[in-house]
């Protein structure tokens, strides 16, 4: 009984983000600067990450926790290749 209200816990929160990435959504869209787009999809990448790890909490599914961890390193990745291609020569974005 505890067990299962846990994971409804859980699986509320992980609700709640993936209304917060819809808003992300619009921010990446709307911009209205360049640096604002991309804090929008480094967040909306953090987020998919905390949806996956609540996802593996809630559904009891383990392999979530391992997809989690690979998109994290791939977010991290592409953060850094986003700020490489788009700092010019002695300025930042």
């Amino acid at each position: 009984m505890n067990g299962e209200l846990l994971a409804d816990v859980f699986l509320g929160a992980a609700a709640l983000f993936v209304v917060l990435a819809i808003v992300l959504f619009y921010r990446v869209a709307a911009g209205p600067t360049t640096q604002d787009r991309l804090l929008a999809v480094n967040v909306l990448g953090t987020n998919t990450v905390v949806i996956l790890a609540l996802l593996a909490v809630g559904l009891d599914e383990t392999s979530f926790l391992d997809i989690a961890l690979i998109y994290a390193l791939l977010n991290f990745l592409m953060a850094i290749a986003i700020s490489k291609f788009t700092v010019e020569r002695g300025g930042v974005l």
